[in-house]
């Protein structure tokens, strides 16, 4: 992972409680949390790569949930044209 943290990021990961920001570490997975244990990685840089990561993700999530419902809604459509 050669991801850096992008400056918007940063700012959210810095304005976040330590409360906060520990749940969002306890999120974390492989190689950002052992850039942290390796010291290759400032903590709240690692807080600001993984709300990234989290929004993109979430992003991706409810493009794939508009296409599922779109297709359900396609789908009672036409069920209720059937006789």
């Amino acid at each position: 992972m050669k991801r850096k943290a992008t400056p918007e990021y940063l700012e959210k990961a810095k304005a976040l409680s330590h409360e906060d920001a520990e749940l969002v570490l306890s999120r974390m997975r492989g190689r950002l949390e052992r850039r942290i244990e390796y010291r290759k990685l400032d903590p709240v840089e690692a807080v600001a790569i993984q709300l990234e990561l989290e929004d993109e993700q979430l992003q991706e999530w409810r493009e794939r949930w508009a296409e599922i419902s779109a297709r359900e809604a396609r789908h009672a459509k036409k069920q209720k044209q059937q006789p």
